[in-house]
């Protein structure tokens, strides 16, 4: 991991393709409300990846139509950790020797190391 804190780090280099808000309900088959409603249930994490930008959820949060497998839970758990969705969107998209990225093991059906992982974070 890097010395940058998770809070300052640069998403926009960390997460190359993002979806806005009525992008990412298009994907899902739902209404942009939903996907507020997502963000808010931590189901999505959403954040403004560069000034101007307005919010946006990373692309590779939603694979097939579907929320990635064990996304959800992941977020649950990295809140009560008391991480914020920007601090969540960092973390998960920085590596982290898993092997790769935090998301690219959810998205290979390889979240129990992510979730054992999360769990340890501030021990």
């Amino acid at each position: 991991m890097s010395d940058v804190p998770l809070s300052e780090a640069d998403l926009d280099t960390l997460v190359h393709d993002w979806f806005t808000w009525d992008q990412a309900a298009e994907a899902l088959g739902v209404t942009p409300a939903k996907v507020r409603t997502m963000i808010k249930d931590h189901e999505l994490a959403g954040a403004v990846p560069k000034p101007g930008a307005g919010p946006r959820v990373p692309a590779d949060f939603i694979q097939d139509g579907l929320v990635v497998k064990g996304l959800p839970g992941l977020l649950t758990l990295l809140h009560d950790r008391h991480f914020d969705d920007r601090e969540c969107i960092a973390w998960i998209f920085t590596d982290d020797d898993l092997p790769g990225r935090p998301i690219d093991a959810l998205r290979e059906n390889r979240g129990s190391e992510v979730k054992r992982r999360a769990q340890v974070l501030g021990y």
